[in-house]
């Protein structure tokens, strides 16, 4: 089950996108130095599409994107959801996933978000702030990743 912890409205996560930020629990990374370890526990409200839906009529005027903080334990809901906005906001929203994983585990997930951010938190690299960092953040056009982590450094 993927549940949330809390949401903000963000300007620096995703690149050119005014980003409504949905902090998701029960992350399977022990991250040294990660910035939420609460999110680690198994915490919150279930993340179901009436609960998205009201999140995003309170600030869809306001926000391009939607970004999921975490949710590694669960993708498969995830990329449910991701498909559930574009569907419902007809493609004038957004979808981004915020992975702790190193890798992309399934080519499908490309198919369901236009940004994926991967790699663990390396605290002495740094986030993707960092010219050092491992993380790197990738833009989804026609199933291909396009890596624009240095957009985030400048």
């Amino acid at each position: 089950m993927l549940k949330y912890v809390d949401y903000d409205i963000v300007f620096q996560e995703i690149p050119d996108e005014v980003t409504l930020a949905i902090n998701l629990s029960n992350c399977p990374h022990r991250c040294v130095g990660c910035h939420s370890p609460h999110l680690r526990s198994d915490i919150g409200e279930e993340l179901t599409e009436d609960t998205l839906s009201a999140l995003i009529r309170k600030y869809e005027h306001s926000i391009t994107c939607v970004c999921f903080m975490g949710g590694d334990a669960v993708p498969d809901e995830l990329c449910h959801l991701a498909g559930f906005i574009r569907e419902r906001w007809n493609g004038n929203i957004k979808t981004a996933w915020y992975s702790g994983s190193n890798s992309l585990q399934d080519e499908r997930f490309k198919r369901c978000f236009d940004y994926i951010k991967l790699g663990e938190f390396i605290q002495s690299l740094g986030g993707l702030n960092k010219k050092t960092t491992n993380q790197r953040l990738y833009r989804i056009h026609n199933n291909t990743m396009q890596d624009i982590t240095a957009l985030m450094q400048r």
